[in-house]
């Protein structure tokens, strides 16, 4: 079972930290990714990381202020977010893919609780 946490509210231009723990599984043997959702809108991917090489992925609207990565000895996956805008308000989720990356919700095996992040302008 995966559990996201650390969600919260934030001013625009602020940073919080996402983190995604798991129970009952070792993640190092998934790829790992972050979606969020806004209220009327479609899951969308934001974060991926890699279960072979570590390599990570993002969409244009996150690249350069969001990063992923991933604790094996706390078998937890973070996503750091800094420059946070008024449109990244979402439930932010992680995903657990055993293809060699995720970067779709059709990608995922297993998905955790979201958390929300808000954030004000």
């Amino acid at each position: 079972q995966l559990q996201a946490s650390g969600g919260g509210l934030v001013q625009a231009g602020g940073s919080l930290r996402l983190s995604c723990a798991a129970s009952g599984r070792t993640l190092i043997r998934y790829s790992m990714g972050w979606f969020r959702q806004a209220p009327g809108k479609e899951r969308e991917f934001v974060a991926g990381i890699s279960r072979y090489t570590g390599s990570t992925n993002y969409p244009n609207s996150v690249k350069g202020r969001f990063t992923i990565s991933r604790d094996n000895a706390k078998n937890t996956v973070y996503l750091q977010m800094n420059n946070l805008k008024p449109e990244d308000t979402a439930v932010y989720y992680c995903a657990a893919s055993e293809l060699g990356m995720v970067t779709t919700t059709d990608e995922c095996d297993y998905w955790g609780l979201g958390t929300l992040v808000t954030v004000s302008s």
